[in-house]
């Protein structure tokens, strides 16, 4: 499995939606488009998909951010003091 941590903010879960969304839609507008003989044909009723995909933008806009992680972590290392050898430095 993934080492990644998920995100269970409301905002990441609904975004995560988007892409069921947009495949749903465009399945049943080809249903529709199957069942009632070319009167929703695909052509004119796509609009429907951009306007899915702005509901899902403006209810991911509108949800709490409660609990977001943001991302993986780097480890921090110590910084290391600068080491100087006996040949550098001041004169040369």
């Amino acid at each position: 499995m993934s080492d990644r941590i998920r995100c269970a903010c409301r905002r990441c879960t609904t975004r995560s939606l988007m892409g069921p969304a947009v495949i749903i839609t465009i399945g049943l507008l080809f249903l529709l488009d199957q069942m009632r003989g070319g009167y929703f044909a695909f052509s004119s009723t796509w609009p429907v998909i951009l306007l899915v995909v702005g509901a899902i933008n403006l209810i991911c806009a509108l949800s709490p951010t409660e609990g977001h992680i943001s991302g993986p972590v780097p480890p921090v290392t110590p910084a290391a003091p600068p080491s100087q050898s006996p040949g550098q430095g001041q004169g040369q």
